[in-house]
């Protein structure tokens, strides 16, 4: 080795895409903030009360007395086996016609991004984004090299007129179109709004036409407190280019770690070869055993009422407390609340005065690709009771009001 590696250590032997997102620490500098002594409003996770304890250990009894030759082996027994068909009864609740041909299991929503990326995405494809979107996702799609434009995101979900212009405009100069566009159409995270039926329709129109794929993330769409669901992006589609990505992280535990992909069968076969034998069996059989009678419908249902009261709770509080010129977003679903600061507020310069303050939340800039954000914030209500919420907005609201006079003598 020359001495010129040696004074690298080993990372010459990263690759490319490696060395070039190694210092990209967006990701994993949420994570920081989880020991700090403050109101975590930081965090998309549910509220520890909402864990259906006592029903997993009856589902897990159950499952290793009726199967106790196989529940613990590889690839699990009946009900491993039958997971897949309590997926697709669940997508068909929702309007998707399905079979379990076309239902790959993955460890999480995570993973299901991944999968679909390991087996579309080449280094410099496009990949289109809402703006701002799921941080996570971002992370992926930079280990793949892909190129991700941002779009802006409304009251009303992707700005897809503003996207089919300039996909007309990059068809008309020969420029690259994108291979995937992935969007988070319900209670999307970080903003919380909902993608209309007329702009799904559209999207897929788009993709038709441009020729690439959607990737449809879903996470948060049956914790629905108000309004009518429109119908999943998969549900509209005609064509075959609509991929969807769920988790039952947000409606049983994160801790199951167990995902799903909805796809045609000829991209299921890529993905169960590429990611063969990722998922636990054990789990699979905890689940569809837990899932029997209605149980797990019932939980969501109890699921959405309790986190409509802390939804609820923060936007009282915010209304009652927030200093002028604060503005956010009124999710009906979901786990969070987008938060736009006075003019001249930069959400993460103040993180560390809010910490102080004693509350911690997202800033705007770790959901964007470019230098979006500076004035936003996600504040999640899923995690901590209404009065822990009622705390943390009152110390939000004296770090703006702190904030603001040093930004007036600036002027």
């Amino acid at each position: 080795m020359s001495e010129r590696d040696q004074s690298n250590g080993l990372e010459h032997l990263f690759t490319d895409t490696v060395r070039e997102t190694m210092d990209s620490s967006v990701y994993g500098a949420w994570r920081s903030i989880r020991d700090a002594d403050a109101v975590p409003l930081s965090f998309g996770f549910p509220y520890p009360d909402s864990f259906p304890n006592g029903e997993l250990l009856s589902a897990a009894e159950s499952l290793l007395d009726s199967e106790s030759e196989c529940a613990l082996q590889y690839g699990g027994g009946e009900y491993a086996d039958a997971l897949p068909e309590v997926i697709v009864e669940q997508a068909r609740s929702r309007g998707i016609s399905c079979t379990t041909a076309e239902v790959h299991l993955t460890n999480g929503a995570t993973n299901a991004i991944d999968t679909v990326c390991q087996t579309v995405l080449e280094p410099d494809d496009t990949v289109i984004v809402e703006a701002p979107t799921f941080m996570g996702a971002l992370r992926l799609f930079r280990n793949y090299g892909a190129n991700i434009e941002g779009y802006e995101v409304d009251d009303h979900g992707l700005d897809v007129d503003a996207l089919a212009d300039d996909l007309a405009a990059r068809e008309a100069a020969g420029d690259a179109l994108p291979k995937l566009l992935y969007t988070i159409p319900n209670f999307h995270n970080p903003t919380g709004v909902t993608l209309t039926e007329e702009r799904r329709e559209r999207l897929l129109e788009l993709a038709e036409t441009y020729d690439f794929l959607i990737l449809e993330d879903d996470p948060y769409g049956q914790l629905r407190f108000d309004g009518t669901e429109p119908p999943p992006v998969r549900a509209l589609d005609q064509t075959g280019r609509a991929i969807r990505a769920n988790t039952f992280s947000k409606t049983i535990a994160p801790g199951i770690r167990t995902g799903w992909i909805i796809a045609e069968e000829p991209f299921i076969k890529q993905f169960d070869r590429i990611n063969a034998g990722g998922e636990p069996s054990f789990t699979r059989g905890l689940i569809a055993r837990y899932a029997e009678d209605g149980q797990l419908d019932r939980a969501i249902n109890e699921l959405s009422t309790g986190y409509r009261k802390r939804r609820d709770r923060m936007l009282e509080s915010l209304a009652e407390q927030m200093p002028p010129g604060t503005t956010w977003s009124e999710p009906n679903g979901g786990f969070f609340i987008w938060v736009t600061f006075p003019e001249g507020i930069d959400a993460e310069a103040m993180l560390t005065d809010a910490i102080d303050q004693g509350v911690a939340y997202l800033p705007g800039s770790f959901f964007y690709t470019d230098d979006g954000g500076t004035r936003h914030a996600r504040l999640s209500f899923s995690h901590v009771t209404p009065v822990k919420i009622d705390e943390g907005i009152a110390a939000l609201a004296d770090t703006v009001r702190a904030e603001t006079p040093a930004i007036e003598a600036d002027d």
